[in-house]
C-alpha cells in the first residue's frame, strides 16, 4: 500500500501565505509577487499533491484487484492441471503439454 504523499513545501507555503495575508490580503511586493499570485501557486501545488494521492489510492485499489485475480488464476490453473491429470494421468503426454511435470520425469 502506498502512503499518501505529504509535501513539506506545501505546508510551509500555506503557512507563509497565511502570514502574508495577515500583513495585507492585497500585498504587492513588486515583480509580480503578490498574495494573489502566491495563492494561485500554492493552490496549484495542492491540486497536484491531491491528484497524486488520488492516483495512489486508485493504484492501491487496482493492486488489490490484481492480487485477487492472480490468486484466483493460480487456483484455476491448479484445477485445470488436476482435471487434465484426472482425465489423462499424471504421467501422460497431455499432462506435460498442459504444463505439468510427468511423474516419470520427476526426481
Amino acid at each position: 500500500m502506498l502512503h499518501k504523499r505529504k509535501s513539506k513545501v506545501l505546508e510551509k507555503s500555506n503557512s507563509r501565505l497565511a502570514g502574508l495575508q495577515s500583513i495585507d490580503p492585497a500585498l504587492d511586493l513588486g515583480n509580480g509577487i503578490t498574495v494573489a499570485a502566491y495563492s494561485v501557486k500554492v493552490s496549484d501545488l495542492e491540486l497536484k499533491v491531491n491528484k497524486l494521492n488520488e492516483m495512489k489510492a486508485t493504484h492501491d485499489g487496482l493492486a488489490a484487484e490484481l492480487r485477487d485475480a492472480e490468486k484466483e488464476m493460480r487456483d484455476y490453473n491448479e484445477r485445470v492441471l488436476e482435471a487434465v491429470a484426472s482425465r489423462y494421468g499424471h504421467n501422460s503426454e497431455e499432462y506435460a503439454q498442459a504444463g505439468g511435470k510427468r511423474k516419470s520425469e520427476r526426481k
